[in-house]
């Protein structure tokens, strides 16, 4: 295996971060970004008991790549009716959606910052049997340490922009030292399997599978929400600019203006990447003479209503089924994009920006089959609004989008398939 002293630096210091990582802690604390009543797990000190017998961790960085991968963990605990799972994740946001979707068996803590006597508390309590990161939150220490007790390692929806690969290559001799330790890497497309080879790992080691989210299923709704809504909406035509950025919101409501010129009934919603910035949308939208509602203040939309706020947590399902027609966000500014494949497998059609980087290739095949389309401002926006009112236009996107959504079965059945292989060989010693 690759040695980098760059990376045994890092490691050295890590035995020291402690002071610095309660200085971050309290820092976060502050902010409202930790939740003060399970703050010890940030410190790898777990608040539930290790169950016996198999157990699989699931480190996911934030919201999407969580509930991504809970299909996943479901099929897990059918093959395996005694396993346990453990999912990890960063931010307050994914644990509060988390936490009424957890299937039976699974266990959510946060993840310890990367100080190596967290980590170490970490994995000395949970001893997970194979350890499975999705996507591309690499922390060294977390990595050295799982690796330096001989648990599999495996790497899913790996995904690596080429700007990414550009930061690596300073640090290639790090980055193939670190990298080294994982036994295998499910990438998502040709360029992060080429990258991976390039810094290099292993051409064995590297299997080009798609991304999870294709196959992840369709997020989930309240039913008697949905009915209740479109009763209340009666035949109001709705579209959703959804997880949208600052910036954005403007676009969205000047788009709105434009549309409203060709169907004065047309509803919009918005629904922020981030709800707390729900209040100041709305401010600002009724500065602007818009009449607006709020979600989170219990509202419902009605008949009289401009633009409605969707500002809670968990509730995209219910949106993406209302609206036909949606514009994904952090793509009209420079965020690179979010994951089309929550509409599409919903049967809503896709407006975006040009800022998809980070999932260019998946916009670019519902781009080619007429399942997503660009846009590149409010006039761009409003137009294609209009034109996509119409039932059959709309219909016929989110047709061509649910089709291509449909196309990720393999992932899920290849992630499915090596996980169980690597807890097979655990079981038999090898």
């Amino acid at each position: 295996m690759a040695f980098s002293p760059m990376l045994a630096l890092y490691l050295t210091a890590s035995r020291w971060m402690v002071p610095l990582a309660n200085r971050k802690l309290e820092s976060r604390l502050a902010e409202g970004k930790e939740d003060p009543d399970r703050i010890n797990e940030r410190r790898g000190i777990a608040s539930q008991p290790r169950p016996r017998g198999e157990l699989v961790w699931f480190h996911a960085a934030s919201v999407g790549e969580s509930l991504s991968v809970l299909d996943l963990i479901e099929s897990l605990i059918d093959e395996r009716p005694d396993l346990n799972v453990l999912i990890t994740t960063g931010t307050r946001s994914s644990a509060d959606l988390l936490e009424s979707r957890l299937p039976d068996q699974t266990i959510h803590q946060f993840v310890p910052l990367d100080a190596r006597e967290y980590v170490r508390t970490f994995l000395d309590h949970w001893k997970p049997d194979v350890a499975v990161w999705t996507e591309s939150e690499f922390w060294p220490s977390l990595i050295h340490e799982t690796s330096a007790r001989g648990i599999a390692m495996i790497s899913l929806n790996t995904r690596m922009s080429h700007d990414s690969y550009k930061k690596w290559l300073w640090f290639r001799g790090a980055a193939s030292a670190l990298l080294g330790k994982f036994n295998l890497f499910l990438a998502q497309d040709r360029i992060t399997a080429k990258h991976l080879q390039r810094l290099g790992i292993p051409s064995d080691r590297v299997r080009i599978n798609g991304s999870l989210k294709e196959s992840s299923g369709a997020l989930p709704h309240d039913e008697k929400e949905r009915e209740a809504i479109s009763a209340a909406l009666e035949t109001r035509p709705v579209w959703l600019a959804a997880s949208t950025h600052p910036g954005e919101d403007e676009i969205a409501a000047e788009a709105q203006r434009i549309a409203r010129r060709t169907a004065p009934r047309l509803l919009l919603i918005i629904a922020p990447r981030h709800p707390e910035r729900g209040p100041e949308i709305a401010e600002m939208l009724r500065k602007s003479g818009w009449r607006v509602a709020l979600r989170s203040e219990g509202v419902q939309p009605d008949a009289v209503i401009d633009i409605y706020i969707a500002d809670t947590l968990g509730e995209m399902g219910l949106w993406y089924r209302i609206a036909p027609l949606n514009f994904l966000g952090g793509s009209l500014v420079e965020i690179g994009g979010h994951n089309p494949y929550e509409p599409a497998a919903l049967g809503s059609a896709i407006l975006h920006g040009p800022h998809i980087e980070n999932a260019k290739d998946i916009y670019e095949r519902l781009d080619e089959s007429g399942g997503a389309r660009l846009v590149n401002d409010s006039r761009s926006l409003g137009d294609a609004v209009i034109e996509l009112l119409e039932p059959h236009r709309s219909a016929a996107m989110a047709h061509a989008a649910w089709e291509i959504s449909s196309q990720g079965a393999q992932a899920a059945e290849t992630a499915f398939v090596e996980i169980n292989a690597a807890l097979d060989r655990v079981a038999k010693g090898d």
